[in-house]
């Protein structure tokens, strides 16, 4: 039992907040740091609609559930292959964990939306209209990507008739998104009009331009160190030193980790495959991991996300640098993206190997994009052709002459 003795200061009142009692929960203990102090945190369910209860570690912020009615009992680490409720099932009926200090939000009462001033129940259909249009997406060969089913979800959940094109187009129009995103639930429903052979006529609206923020390099460095759990230090790790998508990252399997070459072969977003050198530090982080799924990272995006948020915001609020909350897991390969471009002297060419672009117009937006401190380069001197020679073996590049002496430099990050 999680008696008062084994609760700290402030434990009991923490744990009434949450909703638990420390008298009357059975004692259970974090899969990964061994500590009592846990929060409910929301259901998960199984396919046959059992509810398992799923813990928060207040200590180390990591996030395990029970086991089902057919498994042993006891805490166990979430794993991949468990059968849960996909794209197609409704989420009317979970509970989500919100802030401790107002309580926890039960929505097991059903979803209502309004729909002309109306209020109506949620429509029985809208599990089949979305399956239906996952399958005439795999038809019609589009990226194996969740973004329109789940930007269709929501038009429906905001109040659009999905069978009035007028309706959706109202409510595209009415929500608080960017132009590029409006765009995107354009393409979205246009392609649920090819299903249902409807016809519509879209909205005008325009990809907008905009510079994308690029954290320093210390940044990433301090919130790689602010993470408790092993798994998601090593996630920002990868996502640092391969300059790679995160949904790719989420796809790296154990047979794609060799020594220290990381092969990408599962791109997203048209990328090319490719392989990525990593360091020593990685390769050890990556061994720490435990190896009871096919992939590293056996997770979703949307739950990466939730846990990678309360770091970068106590991180923010204890280093008292308010720009770590602009980082993004995409930060990472803006960053990389940059440094290149600079430190190779806007060679596009290199930048686009590295990250993996099918078209050069991707990557021209990194070209010219940041200027970084003088400090960071290695500078050496030759005069000679047999130290010209062995300064470019080592990977430094010419930078000016003077007086006859050649001066040459090469980036600190790329320093052997």
């Amino acid at each position: 039992m999680l008696g008062r003795e084994q609760a700290g200061p402030g434990e009991d009142a923490a744990l009434e907040h949450s909703g638990q009692h420390p008298s009357l929960e059975p004692q259970l203990l974090c899969p990964e740091c061994g500590s009592p102090r846990l929060y409910r945190d929301g259901l998960r369910y199984l396919n046959d609609s059992v509810a398992v209860q799923r813990w928060l570690c207040r200590k180390c912020g990591y996030r395990f559930s029970e086991k089902g009615p057919e498994e042993p009992s006891g805490p166990i680490k979430e794993k991949s292959d468990w059968s849960l409720k996909g794209e197609n099932h409704t989420h009317r009926d979970r509970q989500v964990c919100v802030a401790l200090a107002r309580g926890a939000k039960n929505l097991d009462a059903a979803e209502t939306r309004t729909v002309a001033g109306t209020s109506l129940e949620p429509n029985a259909d809208i599990k089949g209209i979305i399956a239906k249009y996952l399958s005439y997406l795999e038809r019609e060969g589009h990226a194996k990507d969740i973004t329109y089913p789940r930007i269709l979800r929501t038009l429906w959940k905001r109040g659009a008739n999905l069978h009035d094109p007028e309706s959706v187009k109202q409510t595209i129009a009415c929500q608080p998104w960017k132009d590029g995103y409006k765009l995107l639930a354009v393409y979205a429903y246009d392609a649920f009009c090819a299903m249902e052979k409807m016809t519509w006529q879209k909205p005008k609206y325009r990809q907008e331009d905009a510079i994308v923020f690029v954290p320093d390099e210390k940044e990433l460095d301090q919130l790689i160190a602010a993470c408790r759990s092993r798994r998601m230090s090593t996630f920002l790790q990868c996502l640092k030193e391969t300059y790679a998508d995160p949904g790719e990252i989420l796809g790296l399997k154990w047979i794609d980790f060799h020594e220290n070459i990381l092969t990408i072969n599962a791109p997203v977003k048209r990328h090319l495959p490719g392989q990525a050198t990593i360091s020593n530090k990685l390769v050890s982080m990556l061994n720490a991991l435990p190896r009871k799924s096919e992939r590293i990272f056996p997770t979703s995006y949307p739950m990466m996300r939730q846990c990678f948020v309360p770091v970068r915001n106590r991180a923010a609020t204890r280093l008292q640098n308010p720009r770590l909350r602009a980082i993004t897991f995409k930060s990472y390969r803006h960053w990389g993206g940059t440094m290149l471009a600079h430190y190779t002297n806007g060679n596009v060419m290199t930048v686009k190997k590295a990250l993996r672009h099918r078209s050069v117009l991707s990557t021209m937006k990194y070209i010219g994009m940041l200027q970084f401190k003088d400090d960071d380069f290695e500078v050496a001197t030759a005069t000679t052709v047999e130290e010209i020679k062995q300064l470019a073996q080592a990977g430094f590049q010419k930078f000016d002459e003077l007086n006859g002496m050649h001066i040459f430099r090469k980036p600190k990050r790329f320093s052997g």
